[in-house]
């Protein structure tokens, strides 16, 4: 974990922070609104990729660290799928749905790339 001296630093932390923001506009818009369960949902679904980064990181052990990145993995898979109902209700447009879907398989990448990086610190 000698790569980062933070989570602050950590490029899939800064990028699922920039989504919050984005999904939290989205959701304070028109029917998207309204819709307290799906609006509820995705704002969880997305605050926990962020929040599951930092929480692993400051676990302070690659082991620890590689299970949190999972759990945040998944749920940016979440939210990927919650964008899928988003659009096919008409609560966003499809090229914001685009731009977001990309937002979240780029941090899913990362996400991934940065499990691989741990493995290999343990092999």
């Amino acid at each position: 974990m000698s790569k980062f001296k933070s989570f602050e630093d950590i490029h899939a932390w800064q990028k699922a922070r920039e989504l919050n923001i984005k999904i939290y506009s989205i959701t304070n818009q028109n029917r998207f609104e309204k819709d307290f369960n799906l609006r509820d949902q995705i704002r969880r679904s997305v605050i926990s990729v962020s929040s599951n980064i930092a929480e692993g990181f400051e676990r302070e052990t690659s082991k620890e660290f590689k299970r949190f990145l999972y759990i945040a993995k998944a749920s940016i898979g979440e939210v990927r799928s919650q964008l899928y109902l988003a659009v096919d209700l008409n609560y966003i447009t499809k090229s914001k749905f685009e731009e977001l879907f990309q937002d979240t398989t780029d941090i899913s990448k990362m996400l991934s790339g940065l499990i691989k990086y741990l493995n290999k610190l343990n092999d």
